[in-house]
């Protein structure tokens, strides 16, 4: 108990102010006197005091620096407000996807996705209203259907925009969740299509670079770079667009590969596809001509022809073959286009595009001589090129001798368009066959295919095509560009060709003096225009589509205009080609040898 003794005169005190001793003047502060229960208990209420207290100070402390971490040292880091009803992110990165400069070809962005658990759905009649007035391109009965199944979980819509996220969230709907998902992205759209391909709505590959490097892109969070030049490939894309609607053609393909290296350097189909909406796209347009297709290439397939006979040192430029008249075999008869009653050296037949004569320097060597040398070049099996739009070549089943004569100018075989500019590099750069590759620095282990002696005849040749044959519209002045036409009847599909129906190739490499790029340009159905006479062959579509992608892209690679480009191959140029011979033999050092 605690006991007062007051002075005479009352006086009011606050509670517990008798136990606090004081003085005021020279008067004494009332005696208190405590028992020890007492005391213990003051004692023990003063200590729970101070831990309380101290427990409020360590709380507010704490949220203190909570707020200050939040809205100071994380104030660069801010996110929109998410949904209390949201999972946990899905760990979905993919790797960027690049060109050989580092320009981005595919990203990712953050977005979010909208489910559904339908057994917390209050009112499924009610939620699918409120859904559809955010967004009315969703079915009503599908999405009525989704939230009356039953199931914990169901989507609703992917990718949705943040303000169309508050939208939903701001209704308030129990039952319907946003996951964090990530939506790649293609910022060029078109371009480059068929190379990069497509992921599906879970950010799995399915087509292109994205399906062949699937786990790669979602392993490593390094870029992927690929050898594409994006200034290029947009070059490419833009002059082929161009000319498929000038030759009103169905289709196309553009390729430019490094010569000394096998990077592709552009490679365009046409038509093409808008990566983001792959799986709305048609079947024509999701078709890579230059990789699945297979074609009959015509008269480019001479080149091949030409140096096979010539590596195979029984075949000189400036040996004859008798062009004079038709060749007759079984009930097939090869003419030429344009014949020559005489009988025409190497170099003629190619600048002049002989069939005839091209048949005949087959049958020199063989059909064994002319399989092996086509598969040496590559061009019985599928390009080894890293997409998984891959054809192999169409090969006769038995090689034959009409097979062999028909082959020898590019018919009865059917290959990709990779296939050629690959083996055309190899006949330019002194005969070192690459691997096409759509990747930057990949190692490479070249096989010497033909020798670097046939190589440099094969570059001559090429020029005299564009200087003086059947690709003089690919010429561009300052350059030393060579190739060679190819006009091909497609099939028909009632079968045999189809006479009026053409897919024309131009097979191009400059600078010839000093081999860098080979260009390939391809067109589908051509049709022939008053400003072509009519005609629809490589020579007035195909051949000066070339001449305008080269004019365009050589400054862009470092290719400049020389004044003086022409001096190297001054003696075979602006020539009467029926005494080419005269003018080669610093080449070949032979002597004109009889016809065959």
């Amino acid at each position: 108990m605690i006991g007062f003794r007051f002075s005479k005169k009352e006086r009011f005190l606050y509670p517990g102010q008798e136990l606090r001793p004081h003085t005021r003047g020279r008067r004494k502060a009332p005696d208190v006197m405590v028992d020890e229960p007492t005391r213990l208990a003051l004692e023990v209420g003063r200590t729970r005091m101070m831990v309380a207290a101290s427990l409020f100070a360590m709380v507010y402390l704490a949220i203190g620096i909570r707020l200050f971490d939040l809205m100071v040292l994380k104030s660069t880091d801010r996110r929109p407000p998410v949904s209390q009803s949201a999972t946990v992110p899905l760990d979905t990165k993919r790797a960027e996807i690049v060109d050989r400069n580092g320009l981005v070809l595919a990203t990712n962005l953050p977005t979010v996705n909208l489910y559904a658990d339908s057994t917390k759905i209050l009112n499924a009649e009610e939620a699918t209203t409120k859904l559809l007035a955010l967004m009315p391109d969703l079915n009503r009965e599908e999405v009525l259907s989704k939230l009356m199944s039953g199931r914990r979980f169901i989507y609703l819509e992917r990718n949705l925009s943040p303000r169309l996220q508050a939208a939903i969230n701001a209704q308030g709907i129990p039952g319907i969740y946003f996951e964090d998902s990530e939506r790649r992205i293609y910022p060029h759209g078109h371009m480059v299509s068929h190379v990069l391909g497509a992921t599906d709505p879970d950010n799995g590959g399915i087509a292109g670079i994205e399906r062949s490097f699937d786990q790669r892109l979602k392993d490593d969070q390094q870029p992927l770079r690929l050898s594409l030049d994006l200034r290029v490939q947009a070059v490419v894309r833009d002059t082929l667009l161009a000319a498929i609607t000038d030759f009103q053609a169905v289709g196309g393909v553009g390729l430019v590969m490094d010569a000394n290296n096998g990077q592709v350097i552009a490679l365009v189909s046409l038509p093409d596809y808008d990566p983001a909406e792959f799986g709305n796209s048609p079947a024509d347009s999701q078709f890579n001509r230059a990789t699945l297709g297979v074609y009959e290439m015509g008269s480019s397939f001479k080149l091949l022809n030409t140096a096979m006979a010539l590596d195979s040192g029984q075949i000189r430029v400036a040996d004859m073959f008798d062009t004079s008249r038709p060749l007759k075999i079984s009930r097939f008869t090869i003419s030429d286009d344009h014949p020559i009653p005489r009988p025409q050296n190497v170099a003629e037949i190619l600048v002049h595009s002989s069939n005839i004569g091209s048949a005949r320097m087959a049958m020199a060597l063989g059909s064994e001589h002319q399989r092996e040398f086509l598969g040496r070049m590559g061009m019985l099996s599928p390009p080894p090129i890293e997409l998984p739009e891959i054809s192999p070549p169409l090969i006769p089943a038995q090689w034959r001798e009409i097979a062999m004569m028909t082959i020898s100018y590019g018919h009865g075989i059917a290959v990709t368009s990779v296939n050629l500019a690959t083996a055309v590099s190899a006949l330019v750069n002194g005969g070192r066959l690459y691997k096409p590759t759509l990747l930057l620095d990949t190692p490479q282990d070249p096989k010497q295919v033909i020798t670097p002696q046939t190589s440099m005849l094969m570059r001559y040749l090429m020029r005299l095509v564009v200087s003086e044959g059947t690709g003089k519209k690919a010429d561009v002045p300052g350059y030393l560009i060579g190739g060679k036409t190819g006009s091909a009847e497609k099939v028909s599909q009632h079968g045999g060709y189809d006479t009026h129906n053409l897919r024309t190739t131009f097979a191009a490499a400059f600078p010839l003096d000093d081999p860098r790029y080979v260009v390939l340009t391809v067109l589908d159905e051509p049709k022939g225009l008053k400003s072509t006479y009519g005609f629809a062959t490589a020579g007035w579509n195909a051949a000066p589509t070339t001449g305008k992608i080269i004019s365009q892209i050589a400054p862009l690679l470092g290719v400049f205009p020389r004044l003086d480009a022409m001096q190297p191959y001054a003696p075979l140029n602006n020539v009467d080609l029926k005494n080419i011979t005269q003018s080669i033999a610093f080449i070949t050092g032979g002597a004109r040898a009889p016809a065959r």
